[in-house]
C-alpha cells in the first residue's frame, strides 16, 4: 500500500507563489516516476507537470516558466514550485506516482498508479 500525502496549498494573491510537497510512504522503492495534477471546479483533471526518477520533466504549456517540479528520491518527496500565480491556477492539486519503466505518456491519468487527496490552491485577482 502506498500513501501520498500533500501539503503546501492556501491562498495566494495573483503574482505570489506557493509550494507543493507530496510525500510518498509505503511501497516507494524503483518508482518511475511522480507528477501533478490539478482540477478546477467544473472542470477536467489536468496534468501539470511530472518527473521521472532519472530527472527528466514535463510540464503542460500554460506553466512552463511559471512552475518547477523537483525530487528528493532519498525522501520520496516531490515538490510543485509555484511562481507568478494566476486566478486561473485555482484548482485542487493532486500528486501521483508511477512504478513502470516502460513507454511513459505523462500527461494521461491512467499512466499512474497512486492518488494523493489533493491540496486546494486559491489565487485571488
Amino acid at each position: 500500500q502506498v500513501q501520498l500525502v500533500e501539503s503546501g496549498g492556501g491562498l495566494v494573491q495573483a503574482g505570489g507563489s506557493l509550494r507543493l510537497s507530496c510525500a510518498a510512504s509505503g511501497r516507494t522503492f524503483s518508482s518511475y516516476a511522480m507528477g501533478w495534477f490539478r482540477q478546477a471546479p467544473g472542470k477536467e483533471s489536468e496534468f501539470v507537470a511530472a518527473i521521472t526518477r532519472s530527472g527528466t520533466l514535463f510540464y503542460t504549456e500554460s506553466v512552463k516558466g511559471r512552475f518547477t517540479i523537483a525530487a528528493d528520491n532519498a525522501k520520496n518527496t516531490v515538490y510543485l514550485q509555484m511562481n507568478s500565480l494566476k486566478p486561473e491556477d485555482t484548482a485542487v492539486y493532486y500528486c501521483t506516482i508511477r512504478w513502470d519503466s516502460g513507454t511513459y505518456y505523462p500527461a494521461r491519468q491512467d499512466e499512474y498508479n497512486y492518488w494523493g487527496q489533493g491540496t486546494q490552491v486559491t489565487v485571488s485577482s
